[in-house]
C-alpha cells in the first residue's frame, strides 16, 4: 500500500513519541537524584540498537521520520545510561562526558560505514546484510526490555522505571509499525523490529496496569516536588 502522506504522518508520530519517550525517565531520575532499579544495560542495549536500526531504515529508504528516529533513540538512551552512573556510582560530570562522547562517536562512525557498505551491496542483490541489520536491531531492543523484566523477577516489583516512558515508547512502536503498512512495499523485517519491542513493552504495561502506571508516575513526580 503506497500512501506517502499516511506513512509520513504515522512515522512522524512514532518519531515524536521516541523523541520524548525517555524524557519522563530522565526528569524523574533528576528529581529524585538517583536511578535505583533502572538497568543501565537496558539503556546501553537500546543505544546500540539505534545503530543497526538506523542503517536499516536509511538503506531501505523509509520515510524521513523513521530515518531520524533511531538517532534520537540512541541519544536519549545514552543520556539515561550515563545518569545511572552519575547518580548510582557518583561519577563526576567530566568523567561522564569523557566516556559518553567517544561511545557516541563510535556509534555514528559504525552506522555511517555500514550505510555506505550496504548501499553498495544493494546493487548486487545481496539481501542478507540488510536482514542482519533488522534482526540485530530487534534482538538488541528485545534484550534491553528483558533486562528490566529480569530485575522485576529478581525483586518481585517494578523499580526505577517511569511508566509514562513505557506508555510513550509503546505508542511510538505502534505508530512506526503501522506507518510501514503505507510504505511503497510492505517490509516484513521492519515490521518485526517494531513489533517485537511493542509486544514486550505492551506486556509490561498490562502486567502492572495502565491506571496504576500513571498513578505511580504522578505520585513520584509530586513526591519529588514536595521534598
Amino acid at each position: 500500500m503506497d500512501v506517502p502522506i499516511a506513512a509520513n504522518i504515522l512515522g512522524t508520530l512514532g518519531a515524536v513519541c521516541w523523541s520524548v519517550q525517555l524524557i519522563p525517565q530522565i526528569v524523574i531520575n533528576y528529581r529524585r537524584h538517583h536511578a535505583t532499579g533502572l538497568q543501565p544495560s537496558m539503556m546501553m542495549l537500546w543505544a546500540w540498537a539505534g545503530v543497526p536500526l538506523g542503517v536499516y531504515n536509511i538503506v531501505e529508504n523509509f520515510n524521513i521520520a523513521l530515518r531520524i528516529q533511531p538517532q534520537i533513540l540512541t541519544a536519549l538512551s545514552m543520556a539515561t545510561w550515563i545518569q545511572c552512573y552519575y547518580y548510582q556510582r557518583n561519577w563526576p560530570i567530566s568523567r561522564c562526558i569523557l566516556i559518553t562522547l567517544p561511545i557516541l562517536f563510535s556509534m555514528a562512525t559504525i552506522q555511517a560505514a555500514l550505510i555506505l557498505i550496504l548501499r553498495l551491496l544493494v546493487s548486487s542483490d545481496l539481501a542478507w546484510p540488510r536482514t542482519l541489520m533488522a534482526v540485530l536491531a530487534a534482538a538488541l531492543l528485545a534484550a534491553g526490555v528483558l533486562c528490566h523484566y529480569w530485575d522485576i523477577w529478581v525483586h518481585r516489583t517494578v523499580r526505577g522505571i517511569s511508566f509514562l516512558f513505557v506508555a510513550i515508547d509503546a505508542a511510538g512502536d505502534l505508530f512506526s509499525l503501522v506507518s510501514i503498512f503505507f510504505q511503497p512495499k510492505l517490509d516484513v523485517m521492519g515490521m518485526a523490529i517494531y513489533g517485537v519491542e511493542l509486544a514486550l513493552v505492551s506486556d509490561g504495561i498490562q502486567g502492572d496496569g495502565p491506571g496504576r502506571c500513571e498513578a505511580k508516575d504522578r505520585w513520584i513526580m509530586s513526591s519529588e516536588r514536595s521534598s
